[in-house]
């Protein structure tokens, strides 16, 4: 007696259409700097409200920022100011210049680029002031 018995087919995994790629992180990053700004708007807007309800609570929440933990959270908030800011040029461009496709790669790599530089003098001028000042 014969038995024919039928396997299914072999499933393709699925698999993402970014793979990894620099375009991939490069939008989970802007993702991610333009809610770290929300939010610290959304807290800047509530401390400087304050000033409103009592000037002396102010000043005393205002003293509590001087130290060096908030100096690097100010550091880590220039970075990504300055990384959406220039990221979000970059989009405009593909999206609005008709090459802008094809030279989205290129100008990731500008935009770091321009980012680093940016960034060395800002983060020098930061630990000065949480240092020096």
């Amino acid at each position: 007696m014969s038995s024919t018995t039928e396997t299914a087919p072999a499933k393709e995994p699925t698999r993402s259409l970014y793979r990894g790629d620099p375009g991939m992180w490069s939008w989970v990053l802007h993702r991610i700097t333009g809610v770290t700004v929300f939010f610290f708007l959304f807290v800047h807007v509530l401390d400087t409200a304050l000033v409103r309800v009592s000037p002396d609570a102010y000043d005393h929440v205002v003293a509590t920022y001087k130290n060096p933990l908030v100096g690097l959270m100010e550091l880590g908030l220039t970075a990504a100011v300055l990384y959406h800011g220039l990221n979000g040029i970059r989009v405009m461009l593909v999206d609005f210049w008709s090459k802008g496709p094809k030279y989205q790669r290129q100008m990731l790599w500008v935009i770091l680029a321009i980012w680093f530089v940016v960034m060395i003098p800002g983060a020098g001028r930061i630990f000065y002031h949480m240092f020096v000042s």
